[in-house]
Formats: C-alpha cells, sequence, structure tokens
C-alpha cells in the first residue's frame, strides 16, 4: 500500500513537470543585459529561480525570498565575465554610392575586443581589461522568531561593454570604439515578511548608479555626399580651385582636404552620461503549499531617469574645408542657406548633454518541482518591457555644426541626437535542474534559450545582440560551519548575418538613410560570445 502511494505522489510531481514545461515551449524574447551578473546561483540554474529565489540574492530575482532567511548572514560574491564580439564586411557587387564603388572596408574584418568599467565618480578609466571583474557584498538580519527579515545587496544589474581601441584601424570603430552601458546597485534596503508557513511577500528599493558612454569614428557613406564628390573630381580633378568655380558654388576652394569621399572618415564623437541616483522597486511572492511544488512571482519596477553628463565632437578637415570653401564663393552661401548647411564647423565643440532613459520594467513567474526528494527542476517566464528604449534622444546645449549639415537628410533639430535602438518588449524563458547529491553538496544545470528583443533589421554594431543560447552549470556546498559557498559557469553564443540594404541602423545605402549607416551597401556577419563566472560565499555573523 505504501508503495502504491508513493508511486501515485511520483506520477503527480512527473506530470506537474512535464505539463507546465510544455506550457513553455513557444518561442521566446530576451535582452542580452537581463540578470546577467546579478547573482551566481540564479545563473548556474537558467535565472528561473523566481520560485525559489537565492539568499540575500532574492532581493533582486524575488525580494518574498528573504523571508526563508533565518539569523544574520554576510555574503560575498565576485563575477568575471568576458564579452567578445567580431564582425566582417563585404560590399554587395552593385555598391555605387553616386560613383564611389570600393569601399576600403570591403573584404575587412574587426579586431580584438576588450572590456571596460565605470567606476562610479571617476569614470571609465584607461584600463583595458580582457574581462570584468564586479564584487558584491550582502546582509540579511533577522530576529529568532520574528516573520521579518531584512537585507541589502550591492550588485550589478545591468552591463553591457566593448572596447575596440587597441587598434585605431579597426573597421568597427565607425560604431563604437567604446561602448559601456552600466547599471550599479549600491543600496537596496529590503524587507521579507513571512505571512505563514506556505506564503511569503517581499519588498526591494535598488538604488543605482546608472552610466552612458559612447566613443565613436563616424562616417557618412551616402549617394548626395558621393554626387557631390564626383562633381568635384569633374570640377577641379587635382583638387584645386579655379575662378569659374569661385563665382560658382565654391565646390572646390577647400582644396585638396575639402574633396567628399562618402568612404572616408568625417568625425568622432564622445557622450559619457550618468544617473547617479536611479530607484526603482522590487515586488514579490512566494508560495509553497507543498514541499516538493512551488510557485513565485516578482514585479522588477522601470523608471524614467534623467542622464546627465558632457559630449564632444570632433569634425575631420574634409566637411570642415568644404562648408568653408562654398561660403567664400558668391553662391555657394546661398545654395548652403538653402539646405541649412551653418556657415562654419569648428573643429571641436563640446557642452553638456542630457537624455531621459527609461529602465525597463520586468515582470517574472515561476515554479519549482522536486519528482524526486534529490531532484528539482525550475522553470520561469519573463516579460520585459524594452519598448521604452525605442528610441534614445540625446539633447545638447548648443546647435552642433555637424548636425546642421544633416537638415537636408531629416535631421530638424540640430540640438538633438536621436539613437534609433529599436528594442521591443519581450518575453523570456529559463530552465534549470538542480541535483541534491550529498547532504552538503548540490549539482546545478541551467539554459535559456535568449532570443534579441534588438530585430533583425535594427541590429547594430552599437548593439550586436542576436539570438543567442546561454548554458550554465554550477554547484553548492554547505559547510559545517553553516556557510554556503554557490560557484556559476556559463557560456552564450549567437551569430548574425545581415545583407545589405536590409538594416537601416548599420547598411542602408538610400538617399536619406544618412544617420546612421556607416556600412552603407555592404553585408554585415558576425557572432557575440560571453564567459561567465559567478562565486558567492554566505556565512552567519
Amino acid at each position: 500500500m505504501t508503495t502504491l502511494r508513493v508511486s501515485g505522489l511520483l506520477r503527480q510531481r512527473l506530470l506537474v513537470t512535464c505539463l507546465l514545461g510544455l506550457g513553455v515551449l513557444p518561442t521566446a524574447r530576451a535582452d542580452l543585459t537581463d540578470n546577467l551578473v546579478a547573482s551566481p546561483t540564479a545563473m548556474s540554474l537558467g535565472n528561473a529561480v523566481t520560485a525559489d529565489p537565492p539568499g540575500v540574492e532574492s532581493i533582486h530575482m524575488n525580494p518574498a525570498g528573504l523571508a526563508r532567511m533565518e539569523g544574520n548572514t554576510k555574503t560575498d560574491s565576485v563575477f568575471i565575465a568576458s564579452i567578445r564580439t567580431k564582425a566582417s564586411f563585404t560590399s554587395a557587387p552593385d555598391l555605387n554610392l553616386g560613383g564611389f564603388k570600393d569601399d576600403p572596408l570591403n573584404g575587412t574584418h574587426t579586431g580584438p575586443v576588450r572590456q571596460a568599467m565605470y567606476i562610479p565618480v571617476v569614470g571609465v578609466p584607461h584600463w583595458r581589461l580582457p574581462a570584468v571583474v564586479v564584487p558584491g557584498m550582502g546582509y540579511t538580519w533577522n530576529e529568532a522568531g520574528s516573520p521579518f527579515t531584512f537585507g541589502t545587496l550591492t550588485y550589478l544589474s545591468m552591463a553591457f561593454t566593448i572596447d575596440r581601441t587597441q587598434d585605431k584601424n579597426d573597421p568597427g570603430r565607425y560604431q563604437g570604439k567604446l561602448m559601456d552601458i552600466q547599471r550599479l546597485v549600491y543600496l537596496s534596503p529590503s524587507v521579507g515578511y513571512k505571512v505563514s508557513d506556505t506564503l511569503r511577500v517581499g519588498v526591494s528599493v535598488p538604488i543605482a548608479y546608472a552610466n552612458f558612454a559612447i566613443d565613436t569614428d563616424m562616417r557618412f557613406p551616402n549617394k548626395l555626399l558621393g554626387t557631390v564628390g564626383q562633381l568635384q573630381k569633374g570640377v577641379c580633378p587635382e583638387g584645386n580651385s579655379n575662378v569659374i568655380d569661385n563665382f560658382f558654388f565654391g565646390l572646390c576652394a577647400g582644396g585638396k582636404e575639402g574633396m567628399l569621399d562618402p568612404f572616408k572618415k568625417a568625425a568622432s564623437f564622445k557622450v559619457d552620461m550618468t544617473a547617479p541616483f536611479e530607484p526603482t522597486i522590487n515586488l514579490g511572492v512566494l508560495w509553497e503549499p507543498k514541499s516538493w511544488f512551488g510557485m513565485g512571482l516578482v514585479y522588477q519596477g522601470g523608471s524614467n531617469t534623467t542622464y546627465k553628463g558632457e559630449y564632444e565632437f570632433h569634425t575631420d578637415p574634409m566637411l570642415r574645408q568644404f562648408v568653408k570653401g562654398m561660403n567664400s564663393s558668391l553662391l555657394g552661401p546661398i545654395a548652403g542657406a538653402i539646405v541649412g548647411f551653418p556657415q562654419q564647423i569648428p573643429e571641436i565643440q563640446t557642452g553638456s548633454v542630457i537624455s531621459s532613459i527609461n529602465h525597463p520594467a520586468r515582470v517574472q513567474m515561476g515554479i519549482k518541482v522536486k519528482p524526486l526528494d534529490f531532484l528539482q527542476f525550475n522553470m520561469d517566464i519573463g516579460y520585459a518591457d524594452w519598448s521604452k528604449w525605442k528610441t534614445v534622444t540625446l539633447k545638447f546645449d548648443q546647435d552642433i555644426a555637424l548636425l546642421q549639415m544633416g537638415r537636408l537628410f531629416g535631421v530638424a533639430n540640430p540640438r538633438e541626437l536621436t539613437l534609433n535602438m529599436g528594442m521591443q518588449n519581450v518575453i523570456s524563458y529559463g530552465f534549470g535542474m538542480q541535483a541534491q547529491v550529498t547532504d552538503k553538496l548540490a549539482l546545478r544545470l541551467g539554459y535559456e534559450p535568449r532570443k534579441s528583443s534588438i530585430p533583425a533589421d535594427k541590429i547594430s554594431l552599437f548593439s550586436p545582440m542576436p539570438d543567442t543560447k546561454l548554458k550554465s552549470v554550477g554547484f553548492q556546498y554547505k559547510f559545517d560551519s553553516g556557510a554556503v559557498m554557490n560557484v556559476a559557469a556559463s557560456y552564450l553564443k549567437g551569430t548574425y548575418n545581415v545583407p545589405a540594404r536590409t538594416d537601416c541602423n548599420l547598411n542602408c545605402d538610400n538617399f536619406f538613410n544618412l544617420i546612421y549607416n556607416p556600412y552603407a551597401g555592404m553585408d554585415v556577419k558576425g557572432d557575440l560570445i560571453v564567459r561567465y563566472f559567478g562565486m558567492s560565499y554566505t556565512h552567519p555573523f
């Protein structure tokens, strides 16, 4: 009779596991930066821990999990992550930008990639790192018999960094010599409350130091620039001005330096913005009606944060001399005024910049099932509002002469630059398995099919985030002293192939696709690989 009861219970658990697993099979969408380095325990389980939130890291994953903590604990953690990405460029056979057909980037590929790390107050140091190392620390406090557990955690909730500055001729420099987006939570007052033996709730208020930094060269392979460049060659093949040209539009009055070439570097741009105080809110519920089954729900609130910082535009001689030459002729100033060109372009323009950047809200729900006493399966489904990053607009403190050149192409306000990120809302899934090998040792596996929140026609080297698969392993070891060590390692990889003229954040060559398609008319292929190692050590105090 006992055997029949056990077998029936086992069949019930297995049925629940299978049904809930089948319920999350449709294609998912997720973003690279979600939950990447917040918790080594979560990473080892495919970030599917909403129904089994891990220790003080519950503050991010599901604050209701704090209410399972007893006594006072301290957690020290360290994360090591490397991002490697490469891209290759091949010109379309029919590439023709107003007569210019031979792009010097044809047949090239990007070079070595390193990481940068933003240090609050200091900024981005001139260190070029093979990987980013991020320490973390957390505390929980619980008095014996109290239903309340309090805590705080320092962690990196979001990060993406690419550094291509090792090779000054890297073809990827036109969409980011340096890119660093980071959100460091430095304080997160939190509380979990045990409502009953089966129900717990929690709330946390993560307060982050966020930054947004870009350093990139710029070029404008556009048909209009190519057409004017060919006219210059016809009027003054050697780049020397003449009386007739000076009388009319001054196409060649800028000399050899003012000869337009759509494939030539035109400018460089740097921006460094921060938001030192960015609070959000996390709300969580954890329901464990059976020892073998549990459900969790967490809401991670978004924000509408104002970033402030500095910028620098450096314009190369080609455009500066071209505009100077036009304005030195008889009819050039009239033609320039009609199309909105500036009277001159300074070599360097610097000042202050401001931008409102929304941090997306996220909802995640998960279940845990133990079909056997030593075996547990976790499954999560989440939704993130990444459409808030569809565009990011930078507002400058003055008219930018370089942007005035873009009025002909639809740039209405030379004090603003809109980055078309193209992100869309996403649904994500995660799967984890844990085997309790001994009373002290548990082994873990995790899997996340991450389909990018960036559509195929919006991907760029600023955000080379294709569909990826994340595979993780890890373990937990409990010491006799009551201390617990968690270790995780993961590997993420994805590839992309963007045919020429299919992505207007990268390679369109229509007349009005000036900002921003630095690889116009080129096939772009690439990949993204992220390697991660994390470890945490929790002990009572």
